[in-house]
């Protein structure tokens, strides 16, 4: 699965800190997005990728619009390469092919997406999410992606 930069960006300014663990439904906290990293940090369902380009937007949201001190920005980067690590994902630089959004910054998710084969792509981008299913991948806001990540695992704890 693969989440755009915003999502991540908010996982970060107003999740949980100081990146050591993140919440995972059930029960759903007060921020998808940091649900959404507590899904991939479980590493149970799904694996995230990320890129490069990612990685560097992050940096630079966090430390020129969030000031954040660059050592807090690469300690949440190295938590995030972490959790990629562990969900069994990759950071991968994928070849400029996607031009199918009016947003370039857009595309270079969309070219994550179709490099790795993602099932999924989780975006709080208006522009991403109306595009959905995008060549037949489903693009999800982060709340939508934690009710349903929510109601799967209730529903198999209930089965046992």
């Amino acid at each position: 699965m693969v989440y755009d930069i915003n999502v991540l960006v908010t996982a970060a300014v107003y999740g949980n800190s100081p990146f050591r663990s993140w919440p995972s439904p059930p029960p759903t906290s007060g921020n998808a997005s940091a649900d959404c990293l507590g899904v991939a940090n479980d590493a149970t369902e799904f694996s995230l990728w990320v890129s490069p380009h990612i990685l560097r937007n992050i940096e630079r949201i966090l430390v020129e619009l969030f000031k954040w001190e660059a050592a807090m920005a690469d300690a949440y980067l190295n938590a995030l390469l972490a959790i990629v690590d562990h969900s069994e994902g990759q950071a991968v630089d994928p070849p400029r092919t996607v031009h199918d959004c009016p947003d370039h910054e857009d595309d270079l998710i969309l070219d994550l997406a179709a490099e790795v084969g993602a099932l999924l792509i989780v975006s709080n981008d208006a522009d991403l999410i109306s595009m959905s299913p995008w060549r037949g991948t489903p693009i999800v806001t982060p709340d939508v992606f934690r009710q349903k990540v929510d109601g799967m695992r209730r529903h198999a704890r209930r089965r046992r």
